[in-house]
């Protein structure tokens, strides 16, 4: 089972944090990139941030400086720390996951493995 499994999502007032988690399965891969997006009905899916295997990691403009992405190698598992959050923010947050050697991006198309997403809702 390689599907990604997200948890953590919930609802909470602007300028509150949530962490959400992802879990998933490695099968013996030693490089792999994990991210983490974000969709709003009716709109197409956003790249939030992502992160490779040495820890390094990339965000989007929408969130820099207020969303960390970590992980637990142990665990297999990765984490998205959202702080500040805003109304705006409120979206199905999905984790991805690709392996191999490719460039950790922010790209939905350079992933092959999705978890069926965690709704985060920000009330004003």
């Amino acid at each position: 089972q390689v599907q990604p499994v997200e948890s953590g999502g919930g609802s909470v007032q602007a300028g509150g944090s949530l962490r959400l988690s992802c879990t998933f399965s490695v099968y013996g891969y030693s490089r792999y990139c994990m991210g983490w997006f974000r969709q709003v009905p009716g709109k197409e899916r956003e790249g939030v941030g992502s992160i490779n295997t040495r820890g390094n990691t990339r965000y989007a403009d929408s969130v820099e400086g207020r969303f960390t992405i970590s992980r637990d190698n142990a665990k297999n598992t990765v984490y998205l720390q959202m702080s500040s959050l805003k109304p705006e923010d409120t979206a199905m947050y999905y984790c991805a996951a690709v392996f191999g050697t490719s460039p950790c991006r922010i790209v939905e198309a350079d992933f092959g493995y999705w978890g069926q997403g965690t709704q985060v809702t920000v009330s004003s």
